[in-house]
């Protein structure tokens, strides 16, 4: 909800589209400044308080945007200082909770909590939004308050979890060791293949950021149409995770893996060449529940296949990696519509994303032809 209530308050007060684009910049910023240390602080404390100082730190990040709020106080300044301090606190919470979850979970039942745990994901990404824009309609109060209350629940919470990890050795923050995470995947051909299969495919077939141009020009919708696009995606990916939290894939990991990117590609040529409406909702459900798919079997494999002492900056550099694709795919989508024209640009994404998992299937032979996760 915060996320999106920071974005409505920095409109209001500028106006400016380019500082609403420049939140989401500065959000992202510290993932990539602080990329080498929130790995090896995962790694060096106990992942359940390092994750909980994080969701205490985004309280206090919702608690002033109260006070600013209540005292007419809010600035521009102020606004992207919070959006910072905010992105820090989620750069370093990622790695810590995704290397937390093989620690309070059997192996035999992650790729079960993985899906479990992306449901939630998903199910936030489609009602926290809504929220936040009905709560905003009441003031910026009614979304920062229960923000900050949410998040120190949330603390309690993470606090109150059962963990096997065993605290690491007290290795000092030398490059060597901020480096160790790149050096392992670069070490594991199969776990360097899930996670720059992620980042190719998805920078070359994002098509979110010309939803719009679709919704209004070729669809002919309107905002109520736009909006639901946007959450198309969301509710395949939704319904995919429930059914992969019931249904565990257990064989052929690397065939369906392939296979779902496959058709993620493929429904995003189908996106961008319908001019149907309906139509053009069926597909980007296909797509996201295709890119569920690919994201549990990665999530798990990647985690399963990782050393205990090493998981908190595998993760984060797989954080860096995702959080890469969708901005730069992002960027990507809009300069090749600005050259190509907005329908060549999806179908050349789509296109794109099938290169590369037929390339990827040469390049990583065992990653594609492995049959369980572990």
């Amino acid at each position: 909800m915060i996320t999106v209530a920071i974005g409505w308050h920095i409109y209001e007060l500028t106006g400016s589209v380019l500082d609403l684009g420049l939140v989401g910049l500065v959000e992202f910023l510290p993932r990539v400044l602080f990329m080498l240390h929130t790995g090896h602080v995962a790694d060096r404390f106990d992942r359940r308080r390092v994750a909980a100082l994080c969701q205490v730190l985004q309280a206090v990040v919702a608690g002033a945007l109260v006070f600013a709020s209540a005292t007419d106080s809010a600035s521009r300044e102020l606004i992207f200082l919070m959006a910072f301090v905010l992105g820090a606190a989620r750069a370093f919470e990622m790695p810590a909770t995704q290397a937390l979850l093989p620690n309070v979970v059997p192996k035999e039942l992650f790729p079960r909590a993985v899906a479990a745990s992306a449901s939630a994901m998903q199910a936030a990404t489609i009602v926290a939004p809504a929220l936040g824009g009905l709560f905003y309609a009441f003031g910026s109060l009614w979304v920062y308050g229960p923000t900050a209350i949410l998040y120190i629940a949330a603390c309690i919470l993470m606090l109150g979890l059962s963990s096997s990890h065993q605290q690491a050795n007290k290795a000092p923050a030398n490059l060597e060791n901020l480096l160790a995470g790149i050096r392992f995947i670069r070490s594991r051909p199969d776990i360097l293949g899930a996670i720059s299969l992620d980042l190719f495919a998805v920078l070359l077939g994002g098509a979110t950021a010309l939803l719009p141009v679709f919704a209004k020009d070729i669809l002919l919708t309107g905002p109520w149409g736009l909006g639901l696009l946007r959450s198309a995606p969301a509710v395949g990916a939704l319904l995919m995770s429930f059914w992969l939290a019931r249904f565990p894939i257990e064989r052929n990991v690397g065939r369906i893996m392939f296979t779902s990117v496959g058709i993620f590609g493929v429904a995003t040529i189908a996106f961008g060449l319908s001019t149907s409406f309906w139509f053009s909702l069926a597909v980007l459900a296909v797509l996201g529940a295709a890119d569920m798919i690919s994201m549990v079997i990665r999530g798990a494999f990647v985690q399963l296949h990782t050393p205990d002492e090493m998981r908190g900056r595998v993760s984060a550099v797989n954080g860096l990696f995702i959080g890469a694709s969708n901005q730069l795919g992002e960027f990507e989508s809009g300069v090749t519509a600005a050259w190509f024209g907005t329908v060549p640009a999806v179908v050349m994404g789509g296109v794109g994303t099938l290169i590369v998992t037929g390339l990827w299937i040469k390049l990583f032979p065992t990653l594609a032809k492995r049959d369980k996760l572990h």
